[in-house]
C-alpha cells in the first residue's frame, strides 16, 4: 500500500496576505517558485502510481517545478469555493462578523457561478477523490498537488473525521505532507515538510 503525498502549492500574493483564494488564478510569487522547486527532493526516489493536480495554474506550476511531469488535472482538487469571501481576509471578515469561522459558518454566495461551499460539500469532493485513488494506492504512492483548505478537508476525510475537522491541520505553502497507514488504519506520517 502506497502513501498519499499532499503538496500545497507555493506562495502567491494572496496566500502571503491571507486573502481567501479559490477561483482567482494567481501565479506563484518568486518565493513560491523557489518553494515549489525545493520540493523535488522530497518527491523523487518514490514510486508514484499517480500524480494529480488542481487545474489552477498555481498548482500546475508547483507540480511542474517540483518535477511531477504529467500530473493530471482533476477538477475535484479545486480549492474551497469561498463565494462572497473571495479575495477577503479573515481579519476583514471579523470586522463585521467577529465570531465567523469558515469551518462552522461557511461563506455567503459570491458572483454568478460561485455560490460558495459548505464543509460538507468540500468533503463530498474529497471523498470522490479518495475513492478514485484507492486502486492507485495499491500500486504505489499517489501525489496530490492542491490547496490548503481542500487538502485539510481531504486529510480529515482520510482519517475518518468529519470535513470540518480539517480545521485541526494547519498547512503552509510549499510543503509536502504524507498520509500513510499503521496497523491498517490511516495516519499522518509527516506534516508540513520542507527540505
Amino acid at each position: 500500500m502506497g502513501d498519499l503525498l499532499l503538496v500545497r502549492h507555493g506562495e502567491t500574493e494572496w496566500s502571503r496576505s491571507g486573502q481567501h483564494t479559490s477561483w482567482t488564478d494567481l501565479p506563484l510569487t518568486e518565493d513560491g517558485e523557489q518553494q515549489a522547486k525545493s520540493l523535488a527532493p522530497l518527491l523523487t526516489g518514490r514510486t508514484h502510481a499517480l500524480a494529480l493536480s488542481s487545474p489552477l495554474g498555481r498548482a500546475l506550476r508547483t507540480a511542474e517545478l517540483a518535477g511531477l511531469v504529467g500530473a493530471v488535472p482533476d477538477p475535484d482538487l479545486h480549492e474551497w469555493d469561498y463565494g462572497g469571501y473571495e479575495g477577503v481576509t479573515t481579519v476583514d471578515i471579523h470586522r463585521t462578523r467577529p465570531d465567523w469561522d469558515l469551518w462552522t459558518d461557511g461563506v455567503p454566495p459570491g458572483r454568478e457561478g460561485h455560490p460558495g461551499e459548505s464543509p460538507e460539500q468540500v468533503g463530498a469532493r474529497a471523498d470522490r477523490v479518495l475513492a478514485r485513488l484507492s486502486p492507485a494506492l495499491a500500486e504505489g504512492d499517489v501525489v496530490l498537488v492542491a490547496h490548503a483548505h481542500f487538502l485539510r478537508v481531504l486529510t480529515a476525510r482520510r482519517l475518518g473525521l468529519p470535513p470540518a475537522e480539517g480545521r485541526l491541520f494547519q498547512l503552509a505553502t510549499g510543503t509536502v505532507s504524507r498520509l500513510s497507514t499503521e496497523h491498517g488504519r490511516p495516519v499522518i506520517a509527516e506534516w508540513n515538510r520542507r527540505p
